[in-house]
């Protein structure tokens, strides 16, 4: 059942400006008493200027509203749903992320035979992955303010229904634009759950509960473009270049079948239907919701959603540090892509072998995931010990820079011809740990580190991660022609040495970092 509270009056006589609760307390879609967790740092909440809030107060004036929110123990507050729905939510939207992962990267299984029927070049062909990641970058600017206006799952739907509708036509394409046009048509609309589905987490988990779940939401990120030439290698090999998107157009589909079940999680939307559905049976226009209440205008909405995340990408040094590793962490993932046919086609390995070649990369995302309960045991000695802090998630990430330039002095020093296969699988297996393991703490110090800003700081992660990822099947090949697999890898890992200090240092300085930020948590 709802709480109403009636005969709120939003007259102020101070003078300075109303506080607003969609910034300063956590939305009604929560507990009672709840303060501010992720949910709302990841629902993209927007500090409203001033001047919005003077004229909303203007416009409703004296008017007595009457609060519809959600009472202790309501059950259609996600977050008390049963156990079940919340991990049916879970995997999910999770299931989601793999989705589009996975078909980022299955298009790497067969480059050759398309390349030769549209008779374009190496880079050409490439395009068709640095188009579909690049849109992973441009949807989130939209997208988020999208499903905090709409929700989540309208958004969810009609977003993976585009990305359904368009991987078709790059199955029956007969010239290499409709298979780029519709790639990067394909990665915008796939780019949805890249910044909702840890809102939608959020939105069902209360903060203690919801590691294992944010650990699941990882690890799709990165599974999915690992599975991805490992069925596309496969595929290619024995059907066919065109059978790599009507595989993932089914499996889209059968996708879209699953996110068409999933309820809405997020409160306020939740809320809003309420209120609206009690206007309709009373006719009394007073029941509201606190975000009804504090309307931010759309076009102000999509205004912040395009501008923030860039403005604070090059103001906020923690964000710029931190999302520089994670993009570069991600770049050496779809360089791997292409890394390891090159070296493993020294050993005269065809399509099929090679997709093989990228399970040991995912028994390192495994393996790091065991991590996760260890994780959360010293982020919560750490917490008791010296108060909560950010910089305790990043325990995690310490272990993992430490694993990177191992894994790729391995990866490199293993490429030669006259070494035997498995030494370039066992780096590709410790990268497999490193990526995750640095992902999963950064990630968590990014949300806690601007929990006020956390949308915009994600968004501005995704993009930068997005960018310089799809720039990178542009330049593998001809960076390991020319410099040769065991010196281009090193040049990686030398580069992975200078950023080690990076973690070490915002553990222990992180505190006066964020001190100087303007948005930070304090």
């Amino acid at each position: 059942m709802s709480t109403i509270r009636p005969n709120l009056s939003l007259h102020t006589t101070s003078s300075n400006p109303p506080v607003n609760p969609l910034i300063d307390t956590e939305p009604t879609g929560l507990e009672d008493g709840e303060t501010r967790s992720i949910a709302e740092e990841l629902d993209g909440a927007t500090a409203v200027p001033s001047s919005v809030v003077e004229r909303d107060l203007e416009k409703i004036g004296e008017q007595k509203a009457k609060l519809v929110t959600f009472e202790p123990g309501d059950p259609h507050n996600p977050r008390n749903w049963s156990k079940p729905k919340k991990w049916f939510v879970t995997m999910s939207v999770a299931l989601l992320c793999f989705t589009v992962a996975f078909g980022s990267a299955i298009a790497t299984g067969d480059l050759d035979d398309p390349k030769a029927y549209f008779q374009v070049n190496v880079i050409t062909i490439n395009l068709s992955i640095t188009l579909f990641v690049i849109g992973f970058g441009l949807g989130p600017l939209f997208m988020a303010p999208l499903s905090e206006e709409l929700g989540r799952r309208p958004v969810y739907v009609v977003s993976t229904f585009f990305y359904f509708i368009f991987t078709l036509p790059c199955a029956l394409a007969k010239n290499i634009e409709t298979l780029l046009v519709c790639r990067l048509i394909a990665g915008i609309a796939a780019s949805c759950p890249m910044t909702n589905v840890g809102g939608s987490i959020a939105d069902v988990w209360a903060v203690e509960e919801r590691g294992l779940a944010m650990a699941f939401f990882s690890a799709s990120i990165y599974l999915g473009p690992v599975f991805g030439p490992l069925v596309g290698g496969f595929v290619g090999e024995t059907i066919g270049w065109r059978w790599l998107y009507w595989v993932l157009f089914i499996f889209v589909g059968i996708i879209n079948v699953l996110i068409a079940l999933t309820p809405e999680t997020l409160g306020r939307v939740i809320l809003k239907k309420r209120a609206a559905k009690l206007r309709k049976d009373t006719g009394d226009e007073a029941y509201s919701t606190e975000e009804e209440l504090l309307k931010i205008p759309f076009a102000e909405q999509m205004k912040i959603a395009l501008v923030r995340p860039l403005v604070m990408l090059v103001t906020e040094p923690l964000l710029l540090v931190m999302t520089f590793y994670l993009s570069f962490i991600y770049s050496i993932l779809y360089l791997l892509f292409f890394a390891i046919p090159i070296v493993e086609l020294q050993h005269n390995f065809n399509l099929g072998e090679i997709g093989l070649c990228f399970i040991p990369v995912m028994i390192g995302i495994f393996i790091a995931l065991c991590f996760m309960p260890l994780q959360e045991k010293i982020y919560a000695h750490l917490n008791a010990k010296y108060g909560v802090r950010p910089e305790h998630r990043l325990t995690l990430m310490i272990f993992g820079a430490l694993f990177l330039p191992a894994s790729l002095f391995i990866f490199a020093w293993t490429s030669f011809p006259h070494v035997h296969w498995v030494g370039p699988l066992f780096g590709a297996l410790l990268f497999g740990i490193a990526m995750v393991t640095v992902y999963i703490g950064a990630n968590s110090y990014i949300i806690d580190s601007f929990s006020d800003f956390a949308a915009s700081a994600i968004a501005a992660k995704t993009f930068l991660r997005s960018i310089v990822g799809a720039m990178t099947p542009i330049y593998v090949t001809a960076m390991y022609d020319t410099l040769h697999p065991w010196w281009a890898s090193s040049l990686l890992a030398f580069v992975s040495i200078g950023l080690l200090p990076i973690p070490f240092y915002f553990f222990f300085y992180g505190p006066q970092v964020r001190a100087r930020s303007k948005r930070a948590t304090k």
